[in-house]
Parts: structure tokens; sequence; C-alpha cells
């Protein structure tokens, strides 16, 4: 690639980012093009899809999964605290931009889906944070790491949608631990 289309594809990327941690992800991608001073035409060439340029911009997502998921798990306090201190990590990860938590909850465990790459990181990610409570004897048995995601990513989209301070969210997600430890 070019060096100015490197350039270009790179600004489109952090412009991107921007817009939709500012109006969601169906912002405009023309509006997102002008913004980032380049056509629409060039946009297109990078990200022929929106879900193309969405991919992108949660790269930088995937390594902060890892890194938060690895810093989760150096907790050494009560279970409940680990598992609470995970929900909101994760309504955290899924909630850096508008309207994030709903198209990430509703395409969690959906193998078509256009972010079917990302989910299934996610979902690797909690199914480490099961592993560490099942070695404990912590988790009921009947409760896997798809269903954390969607119970904790239901949280987020109300908080999301509704605005809700991390205060207003915090009491659900203990609710949630108390419901999946045995």
């Amino acid at each position: 690639m070019r060096a100015d289309a490197k350039r270009n594809r790179d600004r489109i990327v952090e412009v991107a980012r921007e817009v939709f941690r500012e109006r969601g992800y169906d912002a405009s991608l023309d509006d997102i093009a002008k913004r980032a001073g380049v056509g629409p035409g060039t946009l297109y060439r990078h990200f022929p899809t929106r879900d193309a340029l969405l991919d992108a911009v949660m790269q930088v997502w995937v390594d902060r999964v890892t890194e938060t998921t690895d810093k989760v798990l150096t907790y050494e306090g009560p279970t409940r605290d680990f598992v609470v201190g995970w929900f909101e990590a994760y309504v955290a990860l899924i909630s850096l931009h508008k309207g994030g938590p709903a198209k990430i909850t509703s395409a969690m465990g959906v193998e078509d889906s256009p972010i079917a790459t990302k989910t299934r990181i996610l979902l690797g990610a909690t199914q480490r944070i099961v592993d560490h409570l099942r070695a404990e004897g912590a988790l009921r048995d009947d409760v896997d790491a798809l269903q954390l995601c969607r119970l904790a990513g239901g949280v987020a989209v109300v908080a999301d949608q509704g605005g809700l301070p991390p205060e207003a969210v915090r009491p659900m997600l203990e609710i949630l631990a108390d419901g999946v430890l045995r």
C-alpha cells in the first residue's frame, strides 16, 4: 500500500472511531469520509462495506479485551467481587461506542455475523473467566460463557440506551453475579 493510501486508511479508521463513539454505528459513512478529508470513493475503496470499516475500528478493541481479561484474572479477592469486576469490565468493553452494546450482544453466538470474529474473541475471554470460576467450584453448572456475555450485554444495552451512569449499572451486575454463582 502506498504511503498516502495508508495515511488515508488510518485517518478514516481514526475518524470513524470518533464518529461511531459520538453518533453510533449507524452514522453516515459519507460524513466520516468528509470529516477524514477524503472522498466517499476513497473510503469505499478501503472499506467496501460498513462492516469492513467497523471491523477495522474494532481491532484496537480486540487488543483491549485480552489486556482487560488478563488484568481481571489477577484479582485475588472474594469470588463475587471477581465476577462483578468482570461484568463491569465486560460492559465497559462493549460500551465504547454508542449503540455498541446492542450490536455486539445481538451478534454474540451468531456465526455468520459480520463481527463474528470479534464476538468469538470476547466469548473466548469470557470462557477464561468461566474456566477460572469452574476451577474454584464457584459457578453454577448450568451457566456458560455465552450466557454470561448475553446477560452482561443485556445490562450494557439498557445502560447505553438509557444513558445510565456506572453507579446505576453496578447493582444490576451484582444481581447477575448472585444469580450465576453457587
